[in-house]
Parts: structure tokens; C-alpha cells; sequence
């Protein structure tokens, strides 16, 4: 029996009668593929009723079947680890007696039991799967935002709009599992090559902890300010631009760790290819225009600890503090930085004096580094720091 949708409320504030008659012709579609009207009134109080057409088809025909309880029997699982991963990936727990869980959710309980079978510890599962469940966040809210901008047509209905993004999600959603394999595979292939295990490594049956690694942090100068004198989408225009010139120069053994904001984190097993890739960065941001704002780097070489696609230690910090002491378009390096470079034919480093920092034991001799010129016989810059 067809529902009353005028009646219920869901048609009130719709004037216009195209739009009016296109949300009552997609409320009769939804009803009667089986959407609750409960779920159809919550829709429409939250504005996100042209959404429900593809939340319908990534949703499927696999409907929830199973409680947490038959989940973890099935698998050889207790119920607290089952809960334990679902959280770890980002997602609610569920009562463990309720049908919360589908065929693909226990299809996917059934490989996480596999992967501890072949040996890998729980600790070390639940940390990836961590890592997991924020990046598969990142990208989905970015496969959503530009399909969403991208599909959008001035004029469009919710009928329009849902209809629009169903079809994309039928056509183009079973293209991603695919790509998204290919690309962990490349990374996966790029990451071994690039590993070392040594017999000190072979013998005691541990892949070492720790290793050395020269790390560098840029930031925009002057970005807190400027995040008060221009609208927020404006911001995050130049944070994302910020991204895309630090993965521009993370080529080769030069990683984009990690951006923060107004800040990108770069690394590489030898200080060479990171200078250059700085000094690139900073003349990229230069390049950009008078809109963009200029940015200073600092570098520091030493024993990190690599961990969740993370590394920390006294590198990290070093180069933390070194940034925050460089003048605009500079890049500060620390002492062992300039030892290992110091004959390299196409840099120049001047003496910016000792300095100490909070967090930093002892002294640190900083230094300014720039790219040589033609007949470049200057000494030692006094504005090099601040």
C-alpha cells in the first residue's frame, strides 16, 4: 500500500512544483524497493534524500543476516576480537546479539582469521588495520566529494541527482576494488625493494626497530594569520595545494610522509635527495604566485623509528624546530646534514651559528643551504635565521 508522503510531512517546503512532484516520484521509488519510512523521514529531515538511490546500490542485496555471536563461532573468533577489528576499521560495535552483519562482513572476519593463522601477531593486525580504516575514511570522503561536485547540473531535482549518482556507483564502483589492490601492490613492491635486512637482522630473527633516515618538515609561513583574514574553503584551497607541491617533489627514495595542515613531512634513507627535494619544494611554493604563501624547511638526519607509515625520534623533532627557526624560502640543516653534503658539487651551506632547542639535547650547529651559482664565492648569510 502506497504510502501518504504529503500526509507524513515529507513534501512540506516544496513549493515549486517540478521540485515537489521530483521528490514525490523518488519517494515512490524508495518506498517501493523496500526503504522503511521511517528511514525515508530521517532522509528528508537530514537533506540527504537524493543520497539514499547510491547508499541503495553500495549497499547491494546483502542484507544483515548474522549476529557477532554466529560471526565469531563461524571464524574461530571470540566476540571482543570481532568487535575489537570492526572498531579498529572505524565502525560501530554492535550488540553482539543483534543482525548487524552481512555476507561480506563475515567474508571479511574469515580473511582477518586467516591472516592470523599465517602467524601475524593480533597487536600488529589491529595497528593495520587502524591505518586501514583512516585512509579507506580519507578516500571514500574524497571519491564522495568528487562525485558529488562532479555530477551536480545547475537546475538538477533530488530525483535528478540521486538517479545521476546510482548510476555512476553501478557503473563505475566495481572498477575500485581493483585499482585500490593495484595500487597497495605498487606500494607494497616500491617499500621491499627499498628495505634492508642485514645478518645481524637474519640472526636474531627481528627486522630491526629502528634505522637511519633523513627527515624534513616545510610549512607555510604565516598561515595562522592568514587563516583569519580568509574564508575557510579558501584555506583549505592552499593546504591541498601544499600537498600536491610535496608529493610533486617525493619522487624517487624521497617519501611524503604525512601533511599536517600547514605543514608537509618528507623523509629518505640518504640527506642528498632530500636537500634537493626541499630546496625544489620551496622554490615551488615561490612559484606559485603572490596568493600562495612562502615556505621554509628544515632537515636533520639520524636514528628514527618507522612505524604506521609514521617515523619519530630526534630527527623528527630536529627538523620540527629547525623549520620554525628558518626565514622565508630558506632551508635550515643540521650538522650531520652538512657533513655528509659538504662536497657535494652543487650545494653551498653557510654557518647560521649554534643553537639550542626545546626537546633537543646539547647544541645544534645549524646551517643555511642553498644551490650553488656561477662564480658563487659569498660566505656566511646573517639572515639566514631569525
Amino acid at each position: 500500500m502506497s504510502a501518504d508522503f504529503a500526509a507524513e510531512g515529507l513534501l512540506d517546503g516544496l513549493d515549486e512544483p517540478r521540485a515537489r512532484e521530483a521528490r514525490l516520484h523518488l519517494l515512490e521509488r524508495l518506498h517501493g524497493d523496500g526503504v522503511p519510512l521511517a528511514e525515508l523521514r530521517r532522509a528528508v529531515a537530514e537533506d540527504r534524500l537524493a543520497l539514499l538511490p547510491v547508499e541503495r546500490v553500495l549497499t547491494g542485496e546483502d542484507a544483515p543476516r548474522y549476529t557477532g555471536r554466529e560471526v565469531a563461532a563461524r571464524v574461530g573468533q571470540d566476540v571482543a576480537t570481532l568487535g575489537a577489528f570492526r572498531h579498529a576499521l572505524g565502525f560501530p560495535v554492535p550488540d553482539p546479539d543483534e543482525r548487524a552483519y552481512a555476507e561480506d562482513d563475515l567474508e571479511a572476519a574469515r580473511r582477518g582469521a586467516r591472516f592470523a593463522a599465517a602467524g601475524l601477531p593480533e597487536e600488529g593486525r589491529l595497528e593495520v588495520t587502524r591505518i586501514m580504516g583512516r585512509a579507506m575514511a580519507e578516500l571514500a570522503e574524497a571519491i564522495r566529494r568528487l562525485a558529488t561536485e562532479a555530477l551536480a547540473r545547475p537546475g538538477d531535482t533530488e530525483l535528478d541527482l540521486g538517479l545521476r549518482l546510482a548510476d555512476f556507483a553501478r557503473r563505475l564502483g566495481p572498477e575500485l576494488g581493483p585499482t585500490l589492490e593495484a595500487v597497495l601492490h605498487a606500494h607494497l613492491r616500491d617499500q621491499v625493494r627499498q628495505e634492508v635486512v642485514g645478518q645481524a637482522d637474519l640472526a636474531s630473527g627481528r627486522v630491526r626497530g629502528t634505522r637511519e633516515m633523513s627527515v624534513a618538515f616545510a610549512d607555510l609561513v604565516g598561515f595562522t594569520r592568514l587563516g583569519e583574514q580568509i574564508a575557510a574553503d579558501e584555506l583549505g584551497g592552499i593546504a591541498a595545494r601544499l600537498e600536491a607541491l610535496a608529493r610533486g617533489v617525493a619522487t624517487g627514495p624521497v617519501k611524503l610522509v604525512k601533511t599536517i595542515g600547514d605543514a608537509a613531512m618528507l623523509a629518505a634513507p640518504e640527506p642528498a635527495p632530500l636537500v634537493s627535494a626541499a630546496l625544489d619544494l620551496v622554490e615551488a611554493a615561490d612559484l606559485e604566485g603572490e596568493d600562495f604563501p612562502q615556505l621554509r624547511a628544515g632537515i636533520a638526519a639520524g636514528e628514527v623509528v618507522a612505524r604506521a607509515g609514521d617515523v619519530y625520534g630526534r630527527p623528527v623533532n630536529l627538523a620540527s624546530r629547525l623549520t620554525s627557526l628558518a626565514r622565508p624560502a630558506s632551508v635550515l640543516v643540521g650538522g650531520p646534514v652538512r657533513e655528509a653534503l659538504k662536497d657535494a658539487p652543487d650545494l653551498r651551506f653557510s654557518f647560521a651559528g649554534e643553537r639550542s632547542f626545546k626537546g633537543v639535547r646539547g647544541a645544534v650547529p645549524v646551517f643555511r643551504v642553498r644551490r650553488k651559482e656561477p662564480e658563487d664565492g659569498r660566505g656566511a648569510a646573517p639572515e639566514d635565521v631569525r
